[in-house]
């Protein structure tokens, strides 16, 4: 619903623009025609068009109708599309959906302090997916977002990618870190639209990175609905190629069937992260840069796990390598991560190490405390000036080669704390012992009776 009147504030506004102009959504379907009216349609009436109508309508929706020569297809259009294929109505209560509706007609987004005000509202709205189940895994925190764009620093021109967008952080960042340098005009910003591209699996993260991106002023994200690990490898050319890439791939899942055998034979594998890893060193032009986030597992492990690591330290500059705290994710994830910063074309010689530290008095970060941008002021003053300390170290590449091309170093200068529990954590784990020890006696002793 929120798509929708966005997109139809919008249609009002290009068709001020342009005289023109015609919206993709047929007439009687556009939030203006069903909506807009606080006394009009409502209860069974509303449900039964929503579902009836609406939502089947625009699933089906006619993606060729004022298409450009090029491919055939109208880019708003499928969009749509693609939005609407993946939606359901789980909203039982036709007058519940009037009340939702009358709503979102208080606002107007094509007023600049309303998409202001509602655009605070819905990066609240996303980052509360954060510990909605296994939506959260769609959110990487703001604080990461905008500190890895900060450092890539994305400017007017360049192609700017992120294979696995989920709502659109990095790339919703990236427009912000584009649009406070570089853009000064209407040109400049149509230009930036035209350089912002990102590809999405799941229906969900999808509609909600598109909803993101208009928010941001992208009249048309050119954003797509889809597996991007299911492209034939070799298939990645010059002309597909970016000179920026920001993503935190998803990890700790296989791939759906077939998916690697899209990779030469070698790299071979079912876990998502390390095909990601492949896929964006493609994409990556020769001097593009990236800030990716792999978990620790990406980092270390044999087999297939190490050619892609040797692949990847000998295509890329990996200068440095981020380690973060388990709880940067929680609370959906207590998986370590860690933010990589690359460049595309030299092998990398050494790399440098940041141990990110929680602040002083904080065990671990939370829903209620989760990490600030504030916190990495120290990596930014460190970034240019490097010099071994506590927090930071350098590893040349023939100590990680001579370690089977294992990335997960830790630091050397701090000393792995003893594990320390309170008494009933002790008690709990003694008792534990005891029922495992008898559980062992047990066995023996059937056995010695049978063998008796």
């Amino acid at each position: 619903m929120i798509t929708l009147k966005i997109l139809d504030d919008k249609d009002a506004e290009l068709e001020l623009l342009d005289d023109d102009y015609v919206s993709v959504i047929p007439p009687d379907l556009q939030w203006r025609a069903w909506a807009a009216d606080s006394e009009g349609i409502t209860g069974d009436a509303m449900k039964e068009f929503v579902d009836g109508t609406l939502f089947p309508s625009l699933q089906n929706l006619d993606v060729s109708s004022g298409a450009s020569e090029a491919d055939g297809v109208n880019r708003r259009a499928v969009l749509v599309r693609d939005i609407f294929a993946g939606t359901n109505n789980y909203m039982k209560n036709g007058t519940i959906i009037r009340q939702v509706v009358n709503k979102l007609n208080e606002i107007d987004f094509n007023a600049s302090e309303d998409r202001h005000t509602f655009g605070d509202i819905y990066e609240s709205l996303l980052r509360d997916l954060q510990s909605a189940g296994n939506y959260g895994e769609f959110y990487t925190p703001r604080a990461i977002t905008e500190i890895m764009t900060e450092i890539v620093n994305p400017r007017l021109g360049e192609k700017v990618l992120d294979p696995a967008c989920g709502t659109g952080g990095f790339l919703t960042s990236a427009i912000e870190n584009i649009k406070r340098q570089d853009v000064h005009s209407a040109k400049d910003a149509r230009r930036l639209e035209k350089t912002i591209r990102g590809q999405e699996l799941k229906p969900l993260p999808f509609m909600l990175c598109v909803t993101n991106l208009i928010l941001h002023d992208i009249e048309v994200p050119n954003v797509v609905n889809g597996d991007s690990l299911n492209r034939e490898y070799t298939s990645i050319g010059a002309k597909d190629r970016v000179d920026v890439i920001l993503a935190n791939p998803p990890f700790g899942a296989s791939v759906s069937d077939g998916v690697e055998t899209n990779y030469p034979a070698s790299f071979r594998t079912t876990e998502s992260a390390d095909l990601f890893l492949l896929l964006m060193m493609r994409y990556l032009k020769d001097g593009g840069r990236a800030a990716i986030v792999l978990p620790d597992g990406s980092l270390t492990g044999d087999g297939v796990k190490q050619r892609i690591r040797e692949e990847f330290l000998k295509e890329c500059n990996v200068h440095t390598i981020v380690r973060l705290p388990n709880s940067v994710f929680q609370p959906y994830a207590s998986v370590a991560t860690n933010p990589l910063f690359f460049t595309k074309g030299d092998p990398t010689k050494e790399i440098w190490y940041w141990e990110h530290k929680l602040p002083e008095g904080q065990k671990s970060y939370s829903k209620t405390k989760p990490i600030q941008k504030s916190e990495f002021a120290s990596l930014l003053a460190w970034w240019n000036k490097r010099h071994e300390n506590e927090q930071a170290w350098r590893v040349p590449i023939e100590r990680i080669a001579e370690g089977g091309w294992n990335l997960d170093i830790k630091n050397p200068f701090v000393q792995e704390a003893e594990a320390s529990h309170t008494t009933a954590e002790l008690l709990s784990l003694l008792h534990g012992s005891f029922k495992r020890s008898d559980s062992l006696v047990q066995e023996l002793g059937k056995e010695l009776s049978t063998s008796a």
